[in-house]
């Protein structure tokens, strides 16, 4: 009995162990499997991610591309139209290596309306004149620019173009102006004091040391003698020259031969046109809408550093107050 109970027992254990064993090999198949539903799981997740920023990315490409698109053709028919208007350069005020309407700044705002505008530069004028330097300059690049292209260059004279500002309008294609514009004033002039007398009533000594006989010449405590006087004379006749050649180059047969055309008087618009100064009465508006249809236009006008135009102007307020000539930094010889 006792051995049948151990067969029974060693039995039983044999089945516990087979079983055991079963449970074994099933824990392994399962967590088997789970490791690889697991991995398949990880792969389906990382092809869908990539999947995922694949059309993302597809998508802002496409919305980029359609923005550049856009963008490329607003900004084409914009420049587009931009170049179609009649390109404006403004000289206003005197013309002066210090002013808005410097050489610099002029020349400047030209190149750019030059390639900027498809149709016309306009030369807006509203000017006493100024240094002579800065307006043959300015005169020169205009020629220099008609002779490089089939873009004509007009000259419109608001105000007044005098002087200098009309040394600069004669090198343009044609000027307008409207019928009370001032206009020519063809001369040269300087301008000073002689105080000598003032200096010796009041008993005051100048004390100046040069190396150079005429070194003083221009020098206001300084009397001019007659040579002094007939070669300072000789520099504005030459200057003078220089201007009316400028003219003549510029207007050619349009000038009429009225023998005071360059004696420094001034006409009005209306009298200009008949004289050949100018080429008829019109507006900036006027030649834009002739040759666009549109009276808009693009200033290229070079404005400058404001805090400097603001320095400037307190300066120049500051010198009036105290009785000072800033002009005399310069060239003491003026188109005005």
């Amino acid at each position: 009995m006792s051995d049948q109970r151990d067969r029974w027992t060693e039995h039983d254990m044999v089945d516990e162990g087979a079983t055991a064993e079963s449970h074994g090999r099933e824990s392994v198949h399962r967590e088997a499997v789970m490791e690889r539903w697991l991995l398949e799981m990880v792969r389906e997740q990382r092809r869908s991610r990539r999947w995922k920023i694949f059309f993302r990315l597809l998508f802002w490409i496409f919305w980029i591309v359609v923005a550049a698109a856009v963008a490329f053709m607003v900004t084409g028919d914009r420049e587009s139209l931009v170049s179609n208007r009649v390109g404006v350069v403004k000289i206003d005020g005197a013309i002066d290596s210090r002013s808005p309407a410097s050489a610099e700044r002029v020349i400047r705002g030209l190149n750019n309306a030059w390639q900027g505008s498809s149709t016309a530069v306009v030369l807006q004028i509203n000017s006493p004149g100024g240094s002579p330097v800065q307006s043959q300059r300015i005169y020169d690049e205009i020629r220099r620019l008609r002779s490089t292209g089939d873009k004509p260059i007009i000259a419109v004279i608001e105000d007044i173009g005098a002087s200098g500002a009309y040394y600069i309008a004669s090198a343009a294609d044609d000027i307008y102006a409207a019928p009370a514009s001032l206009i020519g004033s063809i001369g040269v002039i300087y301008s000073g004091f002689g105080l000598e007398g003032a200096m010796e009533k009041l008993g005051v000594e100048r004390r100046v040391f040069t190396a150079g006989e005429n070194k003083d010449m221009l020098d206001p405590f300084q009397p001019v003698n007659d040579t002094q006087r007939r070669f300072w004379q000789h520099v504005l006749d030459q200057t003078h020259d220089q201007f009316i050649n400028a003219v003549k180059n510029g207007r050619g047969d349009r000038l009429s031969d009225d023998p005071e055309l360059f004696s420094g008087l001034v006409w009005t618009g209306e009298e200009a046109v008949d004289k050949g100064l100018i080429d008829g009465l019109k507006s900036v508006d006027d030649i834009a809408r002739e040759m666009t249809g549109s009276a808009e236009t693009t200033d290229y006008t070079q404005s400058g550093d404001p805090l400097e135009q603001i320095s400037r102007h307190f300066g120049r307020v500051a010198a009036q107050y105290l009785g000072i000539d800033l002009q005399a930094e310069g060239s003491p010889v003026r188109l005005r």
